[in-house]
């Protein structure tokens, strides 16, 4: 077993520097290795910027994260660029993100970049605007771009063209990025980030129990995060950790990284991870994976799962994982409660489940904990899967409440996924 490919706890020592119809999915693949292939290329480069990856619903009274934005962007007065292309609303949207940064000191502009802006014909702008001289010069001058929540399939439509080369601006964006620029996304705009991202994604149960197809629930996304790994967003309070499996899987992308709400996670020339905000960040490593689906079903052996909180942060090379410093390692049973807890969680997408999960069974004396994810609907498909979460001779903890909540970082929990036969009904009424 390669130490590359394994999780390690780093303490005290501080970071090093730094996917139709037949046809028209082939067509789709060759995109997809095309962008893949282009952000192979860059990473060659040394991109010398940064990114600010964000779950989603980020309250604007989350000061420790905005003001890290800014200061990422270069500090007080740094000119960020506001694309509001994945909202339903680009103009709202984008005020409200101008105002916002505004107000913890940056100089926010809005670029006008959206299907949802129209000429006096009737027509789309974006075709203009992704090629117009005078946003491409603008960004010249620009120190951070900011891509709002919404539908990421509205980005990629707006800075791709037709045949799947980089528009100018994306160009222009790409551009920033290389000499040290900050590009930052929330939701949708978290999405775009690394190479393949959802698209149309239906249910995480759903997810699991059917095949993946790039062009519908997956496509290409923008990929500054750099090849090979996997970025998801609503993470944890929406129980997708779930839904990232089948992709990495299927699309043989080794890492993944799923952060959470009002949470952001910023990553420093393609290499170096820190979290940032309210939860934390999902890490699922199948470097070491063993058992890949069948017909029968989704399944997984030998995954990794880790959890990383405020403060925490990854080397995304070396997989070295060092916990922030007021985080205490758990050498023993935190609490008498800690070996009540269930051995099965009925319902493992629930909100925070799996956090819950985990954080309990590495203060825990026990070895393993189970969950289930099913749908309990009389009519529904009675397919389900059953996730079993262990302990290995990796596994560590460390927990901190200096915040007023508990905060825990958990790394090298092994995670071994099957597709179980659910009974219908689930339970019927004592008569």
């Amino acid at each position: 077993m390669s130490s590359s490919s394994q999780f390690r706890v780093s303490v005290g020592l501080p970071m090093l520097a730094g996917f139709p119809h037949m046809f028209s999915s082939l067509i789709i693949c060759l995109l997809m290795l095309g962008v893949s292939m282009n952000a192979r290329a860059e990473t060659g480069m040394q991109v010398k910027g940064s990114l600010a990856i964000i779950g989603g619903a980020l309250r604007y009274d989350n000061s420790v994260v905005w003001q890290r934005i800014v200061q990422e962007a270069g500090g007080q007065g740094a000119k960020i660029a506001i694309i509001p292309a994945a909202s339903a609303n680009p103009d709202r949207t984008g005020q409200n993100l101008v105002k916002i940064l505004k107000q913890y000191g940056a100089d926010a502009y809005l670029l006008p970049l959206s299907i949802k802006y129209l000429d006096k014909d009737g027509k789309p702008t974006y075709t203009k605007v992704n090629r117009d001289t005078q946003w491409l010069d603008q960004l010249k001058n620009t120190s951070a771009v900011y891509f709002s929540g919404g539908d990421q399939s509205r980005i990629t439509k707006v800075l791709f063209d037709e045949d799947g080369t980089r528009t100018p601006l994306l160009e222009a964006i790409w551009d920033l990025y290389r000499r040290g620029g900050l590009i930052a996304g929330t939701s949708a705009g978290a999405a775009i980030m690394s190479e393949t991202m959802f698209s149309n994604a239906k249910s995480v149960l759903h997810t699991l129990q059917n095949e993946i197809h790039v062009g519908r629930e997956i496509d290409q996304g923008l990929g500054f995060i750099g090849p090979h790994i996997f970025v998801d967003q609503h993470l944890i309070i929406r129980g997708r950790f779930a839904r990232m499996l089948p992709v990495m899987q299927s699309q043989q992308i080794p890492l993944g990284l799923g952060v959470d709400e009002n949470t952001a996670m910023f990553i420093f020339q393609q290499r170096n991870l820190e979290v940032v905000g309210y939860k934390g960040v999902i890490v699922l490593d199948l470097n070491q994976q063993q058992k890949k689906s069948t017909k029968t079903g989704f399944q997984l052996q030998n995954a990794r799962i880790s959890y990383l909180s405020h403060g925490d942060k990854l080397d995304l090379i070396t997989k070295a994982i060092t916990p922030s410093a007021d985080k205490e390692l758990i050498k023993t049973t935190q609490s008498e409660e800690a070996d009540q807890q269930p051995r099965m969680y009925s319902d493992i997408l629930a909100n925070t489940a799996v956090v819950e999960l985990i954080s309990n069974l590495i203060e825990s004396p026990a070895r393993s904990l189970k969950g289930l994810a099913f749908d309990a609907r009389s009519n529904s498909n009675s397919l389900g899967f059953e996730f079993h979460f262990q302990k290995t001779p990796e596994s560590l903890g460390y927990y901190s409440s200096q915040s007023g909540m508990d905060n825990f970082t958990v790394s090298g929990i092994r995670l071994d996924v099957r597709p179980i036969k659910m009974k219908k009904p689930l339970y019927q009424e004592v008569k």
